[in-house]
């Protein structure tokens, strides 16, 4: 047995790809909001699994089969690009093409998320063959794609998905929070509400009770 193809990294890295692998492919069984909690989970996991590889450049090239068609990668970026909607699109920096152009270009999540699929579905696909100089070549190969082209991809996406996860409803009621001119968004104390803040247990509690406590503890 092949150290180099066997070893706890790589194992981990196969583990963490499959269950990327299969969860893209459950897409339309998903919905919205529990397809975006999952994969923005998974996306830095396989980041960090991808880091900690240091494959050695086979001695041999072996060529290994590709197993992801034209039509499972379609599949896959239009179950996607349909559950997201409108959020599907982003304005991206980190692109090639950015070189020759002073603005943002448009980028697509599905895109990038069925790129990433296609490298480590591939390799997967090969590492469960058991050939052993395939599965060198393979790990060889979604490891420089990782460096040169869908690590830089799982970054983009993950910031895109931050952003549709976490931005702020337009339809939130706008009374909860104030605005300040800086442009950011924060909460303030209401001046009918008095100088009280809940405690980890629910509870309502006054200036007063935070001094009390604070001299029960001096004491």
């Amino acid at each position: 047995m092949d150290e180099r193809i066997y070893s706890k990294n790589i194992i981990e890295f196969v583990t963490v790809g499959a269950e990327y692998c299969a969860f893209l492919e459950r897409t339309p069984e998903l919905e919205r909001d529990e397809f975006i909690d999952k994969i923005i989970k998974i996306l830095p996991l396989l980041y960090l699994k991808a880091t900690l590889l240091s494959p050695e450049e086979p001695e041999e090239e072996t060529y290994p089969e590709r197993f992801v068609t034209e039509g499972m990668y379609e599949g896959i970026r239009m179950s996607i690009e349909s559950l997201l909607g409108e959020d599907d699109s982003y304005l991206e920096v980190f692109q090639n093409d950015m070189k020759y152009s002073e603005e943002p270009l448009a980028a697509s999540i599905s895109e990038g998320l069925a790129d990433i699929y296609q490298d480590l579905k591939d390799f997967i696909s090969t590492y469960r063959l058991g050939n052993e100089p395939q599965m060198l070549e393979a790990l060889y190969i979604c490891y420089e794609n990782f460096v040169s082209y869908w690590g830089q991809q799982l970054v983009n996406v993950l910031r895109a998905l931050h952003n549709v996860k976490y931005s702020p409803n337009d339809n939130d009621d706008e009374d909860d929070d104030d605005h300040c001119d800086c442009g950011h968004h924060h909460h303030h104390y209401r001046e009918d509400s008095g100088s009280h803040y809940t405690d980890i247990f629910g509870h309502q509690q006054g200036d007063d009770d935070i001094f009390d406590k604070l001299n029960d503890d001096e004491d």
